[in-house]
């Protein structure tokens, strides 16, 4: 359990039917923080493909996706993932996350976001995980800085949301200085 009845485990295919539910009862609180997303995105069949793509990229080694469920009723209510992981003298993951609007202001994105860097630190052996807000995400910018990150830079039109290029705010969180580990 990470926070508030809630535990964060790796996604699996028999998650799709809950996100697929999850994010519909979102997606218009979502939509100015996500690209566009098709309709079939919001179906069982969409996420179960969305998912297999993510369990292909976590056996390439490049992501570790996760998910939150309430642990009363095993509902997801949000998700958080450790993606664009580097090996090497970068040593390197992103993260990215979302949580069903109904658990705002419990904590618990920012309890995801430290549990996310304490495995890529512990278990990944990285040296860094950053993250980008879109300017105005004030609300994802607190759970950052409540997590250890700090700001270090913006990023000009860095990501097509919401029907443009936007500009982000980068953040990055270092989680030790040991050498990297021999290849």
């Amino acid at each position: 359990m990470i926070i508030d009845g809630v535990e964060m485990r790796g996604v699996t295919l028999d998650d799709a039917a809950g996100l697929a539910d999850v994010l519909t009862r979102n997606r218009a609180h979502l939509a100015p923080y996500e690209p566009h997303r098709p309709d079939a995105f919001y179906t069982e069949d969409g996420q179960r493909a969305r998912v297999r793509g993510l369990l292909d990229e976590r056996d390439a080694g490049r992501l570790v996706p996760y998910v939150l469920i309430e642990a009363a009723t095993g509902t997801p209510v949000g998700a958080i993932n450790l993606g664009d992981i580097i090996r090497g003298p970068l040593c390197s993951g992103g993260v990215g996350y979302w949580v069903d609007r109904a658990w705002h202001g419990r904590g618990l994105a920012t309890a995801a976001v430290e549990e996310v860097c304490r495995a890529a630190r512990d278990e990944l052996g990285l040296h860094r995980v950053h993250a980008g807000t879109l300017v105005d995400n004030t609300a994802s910018q607190r759970v950052l800085t409540k997590a250890g990150f700090t700001p270090y830079g913006l990023a000009p039109r860095y990501l097509h949301v919401n029907g443009a290029w936007r500009d982000h705010r980068l953040y990055q969180r270092l989680l030790h200085d040991d050498p990297p580990p021999a290849p």
